[in-house]
């Protein structure tokens, strides 16, 4: 292939690409590339790939499922640490009411 032809390919590619970045989707190669990898890339990086034949766009389908489980897994991040939180402070309060009794004078003598 012409490097002119080669470059004015990956100009269009990028020009019919409309979002800034872009999720892609990993094509299998015969140096061992793996198939099915998503990727957010740069809009440029995008289309040199898809000419290159290393990867295509997502569909709009692909892209919702994708955000949605990357939303599901920051949730969940979410609640681990608001809980790993709580166990802390309750942890805390246990730990200051043992040193706050620890701490009353023995009223046995009196």
């Amino acid at each position: 292939m012409n490097l002119k032809d080669y470059y004015r390919e990956i100009a269009e590619q990028e020009a019919a690409i409309e979002e800034s970045f872009v999720l892609t989707v990993s094509l299998e190669t015969p140096n061992g590339g793996r198939a099915g990898v998503f990727s957010e890339v740069s809009r440029a990086t995008a289309a040199k790939l898809v000419v290159d034949k290393l990867a295509r766009l997502a569909t709009p389908e692909e892209v919702k499922k994708l955000r949605e489980e990357r939303e599901e897994q920051q949730r969940q991040r979410d609640i681990a640490a608001l809980q790993e939180r709580v166990r802390m402070t309750r942890l805390a309060e246990d730990e200051l009411r043992s040193l706050k009794k620890a701490m009353q004078p023995s009223r046995k003598g009196e």
